[in-house]
C-alpha cells in the first residue's frame, strides 16, 4: 500500500489491483477475450460506473481490439481482461470475433485465368 503524502504511482500495483477489484484472470465461460478480439459497447457509461469501464463503453461505440483498449487505456492486457470480463458478464460489451484476413485464391488458379485473357 502506498504510503501517507507519497504521490500516486499510476503504474504501480496499487492502481491495477484497484482497477481489477483484486480479481484475477479467469476462463470465461462464452467466448474468450482474445488479444486480437474485437469489444463493442451494448450500453451507455452509469453514473458510479468505475471510470476504466466507463472509458471502455465510450471508446467501444465502434469496435476496438483488447489490444488497442489496453493501449488507450495505458493498463496491462491481464487488468484490461479483468476489465472486460466483468462488463461482459453485465452484458454491457459484446465480443466478436477479429475479421478473418482474406482468403486467396489458388495462385494456380489465378496463373489459369492470366493465361486464358492472354489467350483472348
Amino acid at each position: 500500500m502506498s504510503e501517507p503524502g507519497k504521490p500516486w504511482d499510476e503504474g504501480g500495483p496499487e492502481r491495477l489491483y484497484t482497477v481489477s477489484r483484486g480479481r484475477a484472470p479467469q476462463e470465461p465461460r462464452h467466448r474468450p477475450v482474445e488479444l486480437v478480439s474485437l469489444i463493442v459497447a451494448r450500453a451507455e457509461p452509469e453514473p458510479g460506473t468505475a471510470p476504466e469501464a466507463a472509458a471502455v463503453l465510450r471508446m467501444c461505440q465502434f469496435p476496438l481490439s483488447v489490444a488497442e483498449i489496453s493501449a488507450y487505456l495505458v493498463l496491462p492486457v491481464s487488468t484490461v481482461t479483468v476489465l472486460l470480463a466483468g462488463l461482459l458478464r453485465e452484458d454491457r460489451v459484446e465480443v466478436r470475433a477479429p475479421v478473418p484476413a482474406a482468403v486467396l485464391p489458388d495462385p494456380e488458379l489465378l496463373q489459369a485465368v492470366m493465361h486464358g485473357l492472354q489467350n483472348l
